[in-house]
């Protein structure tokens, strides 16, 4: 695959993503994605994206300031 932005390889790594749902900062580790070895842009496949918003959605009805969850720990 290439790079949406600049057209570079992609890898695929781990990341973080970040995440102001307004009454909560969400940040959820070792995220499953394609990182572009040229510009550095990160995406996600279509299943990981669904999950990302899937655990945004639970956590928004939080009392906390800032969430902090592992991906692997929230996927079934």
């Amino acid at each position: 695959m290439k790079c949406f932005m600049c057209k570079g390889q992609l890898d695929d790594k781990q990341t973080t993503f970040m995440v102001d749902i307004g009454s909560c900062i969400v940040i959820i580790k070792n995220v499953p994605s394609q990182v572009c070895t040229q510009c550095g842009e990160v995406s996600y496949d279509n299943n990981t994206a669904r999950q990302l918003e899937a655990m945004i959605d639970s956590l928004r009805s939080s009392i906390t300031e800032i969430a902090v969850v592992d991906y692997a720990d929230r996927v079934a």
